[in-house]
């Protein structure tokens, strides 16, 4: 099982239960396909770099979890079809950003 991170940003005019329906949505995927998961933050509403679909901000999640490779790409297919989800990026953690995940799960655990 590889180690992985997925941050994504929802549509910034979803209504709370909304945002809660779709977080728990794609976390249930992963769930189902045997994903072990590790974290998951919620960022809230931050302001984007550059327009979006004509939106200057959106709601930032994180998940970090543990599945096979060929679960990916059906998780992204779901990302594309789904309206609510304006971006999103994948990316496989070596054993240095495992570390630095860690640390940064520690920091915030220490902050709340």
């Amino acid at each position: 099982m590889n180690h992985y991170e997925t941050v994504f940003i929802l549509n910034p005019v979803l209504s709370d239960e909304q945002i809660k329906e779709t977080v728990q949505k794609y976390e249930d995927f992963l769930v189902s396909k045997g994903a072990e998961m590790i974290s998951k933050e919620d960022w809230g509403l931050k302001k984007l770099a550059y327009p979006i679909q004509k939106k200057k901000s959106g709601f930032y999640h994180l998940f970090e979890y543990k599945v096979s490779g060929e679960v990916i790409q059906p998780l992204e297919l779901d990302f594309r079809r789904d309206e609510r989800m304006m971006r999103y990026l994948t990316v496989k953690l070596d054993k240095h950003a495992i570390a630095w995940a860690e640390k940064r799960r520690n920091r915030n655990k220490e902050k709340a």
